[in-house]
């Protein structure tokens, strides 16, 4: 009689309870401060292309057709950054919240006023946002690479590229 079938279930069995599933080498606390700037900025993004889209669907004057058009690649690049930041917050470990009542809680965006009508006064609303969160996203950069995940600092450092140049579409029209 041949024993190997046994041993191999034996040793399947030993594997299967020895195994650790492998992860990312940060530190549990990196990972914690990791997690909660993401989950920060997911709040702030996702608050950032609805006001995009509100702006969107809202605005009427002069040049309304070119900034009607330059807004929905805006959300859309938005909406990138959004779906990486919060796979690399599941990467580490944690749980992306974007759910619309955690989003309303915690972002650092002031509300978007929906009493404005002219194109002018939607691109100065939505500059102050975009600047607002390009400015923070660069110090995050800073905190991530600090905390050791240079990862999720060139994730943050491509999207503040995105925000920057998005910035300076908006602002260009308002000039």
């Amino acid at each position: 009689m041949n024993k190997a079938p046994c041993r191999l279930n034996e040793l399947q069995r030993q594997d299967k309870n020895s195994m650790k599933t492998p992860s990312i080498d940060l530190k549990a606390n990196a990972k914690s401060a990791v997690i909660d700037v993401l989950n920060a900025r997911l709040a702030d993004s996702i608050d950032l292309a609805l006001a995009t889209k509100q702006a969107h669907w809202n605005l009427k004057g002069p040049n309304f057709i070119a900034v009607h058009e330059m807004l929905d690649p805006m959300r859309a690049a938005i909406d990138g950054h959004i779906d990486v930041m919060a796979e690399r917050i599941a990467q580490l470990d944690g749980t992306p919240d974007g759910t619309s009542q955690t989003v309303a809680k915690t972002t650092s965006l002031d509300a978007y006023p929906t009493d404005i009508k002219k194109v002018p006064d939607h691109l100065a609303a939505l500059a102050d946002r975009y600047g607002k969160l390009a400015n923070q996203v660069r110090k995050d950069i800073d905190a991530t690479d600090e905390a050791g995940d240079a990862d999720t600092a060139d994730i943050l450092t491509a999207y503040s590229r995105d925000l920057d140049k998005n910035l300076w579409f908006i602002k260009s029209h308002l000039e």
